[in-house]
């Protein structure tokens, strides 16, 4: 029986949570919001998840938003599919690692197609794309440098569910116009992820 309920948009940060449902071997529904007929603003989603965003997980105890907390509560809820690291500190790695993607790296992706946000305009706008490019490459040093050591995945021997997640947004920088090729250690964990099933299933 199906008692979660994924809200997604192809390209975005939701790939990272449909790849761990699928890594989990969780039963779930997908809804797709269109964000080019602006679903995301009507009033029958925005009662869903007020912020108008994706991802949301409608789960048996309330419907969760933000990457990092609905990858933690898939790891916590399906604990026999070791989506995360048992012990607090390798736990607090995790979410670490998770909270750079998310308030660091995703924003600084961000700036390419939402500078509206940030500045009203024209040659604001382009002022802040221009920069995209740079930010994204040092965001990556330092995934590269810091956070990929010499296991195969994030987390060292262990795959969890950091591992969708920095798969999820690396595929973002060529549009960026970055070269995935100058993180040879990024590539090759990109590499890894596609050949694994569940990323195969939670792509096609």
């Amino acid at each position: 029986m199906t008692n979660l309920t994924l809200y997604y948009t192809p390209g975005t940060c939701a790939q990272a949570v449909r790849i761990a449902l699928e890594e989990a071997g969780a039963p779930y529904e997908l809804v797709r919001v269109d964000f080019a007929a602006a679903q995301q603003r009507t009033p029958e989603y925005l009662a869903i998840n007020p912020k108008g965003r994706v991802p949301a997980l409608a789960t048996p105890h309330g419907t969760l938003t933000e990457t990092p907390a609905l990858l933690a509560y898939v790891a916590q809820s399906f604990p026999a599919a070791r989506l995360a690291p048992a012990d607090a500190h390798g736990f607090a790695r995790l979410q670490e690692f998770h909270s750079y993607l998310a308030s660091t790296v995703h924003i600084a992706h961000a700036h390419r197609p939402r500078a509206s946000r940030w500045a009203e305009e024209p040659e604001a706008q382009a002022a802040i794309q221009r920069k995209v490019p740079q930010n994204m490459t040092e965001c990556f040093n330092l995934i590269e440098s810091h956070y990929l050591g010499d296991g195969p995945w994030v987390m060292g021997e262990q795959y969890t569910v950091a591992d969708g997640y920095l798969f999820t947004i690396g595929t973002w920088l060529k549009s960026d116009g970055v070269d995935i090729a100058q993180f040879p250690k990024v590539l090759a964990h990109t590499q890894r992820m596609l050949q694994r099933p569940a990323v195969q299933r939670a792509l096609a």
